[in-house]
C-alpha cells in the first residue's frame, strides 16, 4: 500500500499518519529525516544533499528524488509506504512518477485533507493560548502570523497537486474538519479497500 498524504499544515496529516504506520506498519517516509539520514549513512546522494545544504542552498529536486529512491528500496517499505510533506510541487509529482514507474511500483492513492482556513487558522490561535495558559513555550510554527505565511506557501506551492492527482484518477478527498477519530475510520475504510483488491 503506497499513499500520499496532501492536505495544508494544521490539516491533521501527522496524526493520521502516526496511525496508519500503527495498523498497517509500513513506514512514513519524511523527507526531512530521509535527508538527515542520507547525509549521516554518507551515501552518494546524501553526500550531494550534504554539500548543497553546507552552502546554504536548498536541496534540488533531482536530489530529493533520488533520496526517496533509495529509500523506498529498504526492507520496511516493500510492503509500502506513506509520503507526507513531499511532494510539495507538480514538478516534484511527476519527478516522483518518473522514478516509481522506472522501479516498476505504482501508487494506491493520494488522500487529501479537505480543511476550512479560517477555521484552521482559529484552531492553530486556540492551540497556541492553551499552550501559553499552561506555560510551555509556543511554537513558532504555533502563531496565527507564522501560520497565515505557511497556508499561504501550501497555496501557491502545493495544492495544484490536486488537480494533478485528480487527473491521474489517484486522489480520494476526505474531510479533515471532522472528529479526528471518523477522519481515521474513513482513511482506514479507503486504505483496507485497496488492501483487499490487492489480495483478490
Amino acid at each position: 500500500m503506497r499513499i500520499i498524504l496532501l492536505g495544508p499544515p494544521g490539516a491533521g496529516k501527522g496524526t493520521q499518519s502516526e496511525r496508519i504506520v500503527e495498523r498497517y506498519g509500513i513506514p512514513q517516509l519524511s523527507t526531512g529525516d530521509m535527508l538527515r539520514a542520507a547525509v549521516a549513512a554518507g551515501t552518494p546522494v546524501g553526500l550531494e544533499a550534504k554539500s548543497i545544504m553546507e552552502s546554504g542552498g536548498l536541496v534540488p529536486d533531482a536530489v530529493v528524488v533520488g533520496i526517496v529512491a533509495d529509500r523506498v528500496e529498504e526492507a520496511d517499505a516493500k510492503r509500502g509506504f506513506i509520503l507526507d510533506g513531499f511532494p510539495r510541487t507538480v514538478e516534484q509529482a511527476k519527478a516522483l512518477d518518473t522514478m516509481l514507474a522506472e522501479k516498476g511500483i505504482a501508487l494506491d492513492a493520494v488522500v487529501e485533507f479537505v480543511v476550512d482556513e479560517n477555521a484552521l487558522v482559529g484552531r492553530i490561535a486556540k492551540r497556541a493560548e492553551e499552550t501559553a495558559a499552561r506555560g510551555q513555550p509556543v511554537r513558532k510554527d504555533d502563531t496565527p502570523e507564522v501560520f497565515k505565511t505557511r497556508l499561504d506557501a501550501y497555496k501557491k506551492q502545493t495544492a495544484p497537486l490536486s488537480d494533478y492527482y485528480a487527473g491521474t484518477g489517484l486522489l480520494r478527498k476526505i474531510d479533515g474538519m471532522q472528529p479526528i477519530d471518523q477522519v481515521t475510520r474513513e482513511v482506514v475504510s479507503l486504505l483496507d479497500g485497496f488492501r483487499e483488491k490487492a489480495v483478490s
